[in-house]
């Protein structure tokens, strides 16, 4: 069983596709995770993230590993653990530009297929239900009010040991929700039989609680 779980940035996805996974002995694939360190990379290079060539050479290049268990998820690049480092402004700036390019979602998209192809996962991410995996058994959209979302990710950068202010966080998740939602490839946007759970007043607990409910009565209809 494969359980899609997409939405902008902030909406929780993250944190309740790792709890949803746990609760059903289920694996998790953070696909943002591999666009991190594909931009970590390019940062780190010197490469432009508008040039889509160069960043699908780079792919080509590095390995990029994300390594299951019970905890969050361990970003390794070429062997290096960068699961800090990709949450960082800089990556956090660029990402939607290079994910952007068509070459480089195609590339990626290949290697998440190759995952979820083996056994059951939940799979987070921007177009999990509608490109990588429309077949999807349970899709969710999950989303919340863009002010709960700026408060979110500045509760991540904290724990990163960064402050900068709500606006400019608020404002950068706004630019990333527009350039996400208009791009050419694979864009932002709820899968037509996906679920659609406004998060801004649930807890984390009550939104797997949601999640799993659907999964459960997805198991018994078929």
């Amino acid at each position: 069983m494969i359980v899609a779980i997409d939405g902008p940035a902030g909406a929780g996805k993250s944190t309740v596709s790792r709890a949803l996974a746990h609760r059903l002995g289920m694996g998790y694939l953070d696909t943002g995770a591999m666009y991190r360190a594909l931009t970590l990379a390019a940062l780190r290079a010197g490469v432009s993230p508008g040039d889509g060539p160069a960043l699908v050479a780079l792919a080509d290049a590095h390995d990029v590993r994300l390594i299951l268990g019970g905890g969050p998820p361990q970003i390794l690049l070429d062997g290096e653990d960068v699961t800090d480092a990709v949450r960082t402004a800089p990556v956090t700036a660029a990402v939607s530009e290079v994910s952007a390019h068509g070459d480089v979602r195609r590339a990626m998209v290949a290697q998440q297929r190759e995952v979820l192809g083996r056994g059951d996962w939940v799979a987070d991410g921007r177009d999990i239900g509608t490109a990588v995996w429309p077949a999807a058994e349970v899709k969710i959209f999950l989303t919340a009010d863009p002010g709960v979302r700026a408060e979110r990710r500045l509760g991540d950068l904290r724990a990163l040991g960064q402050e900068p202010p709500i606006e400019e966080v608020r404002a950068d998740i706004e630019r990333r929700d527009h350039a996400d939602s208009t791009r050419e490839e694979s864009p932002l946007r709820q899968a037509a039989d996906a679920v659609r759970l406004d998060t801004s007043g649930m807890t984390i607990e009550d939104v797997v609680t949601r999640i799993a409910r659907i999964v459960g009565d997805s198991r018994r209809a078929s």
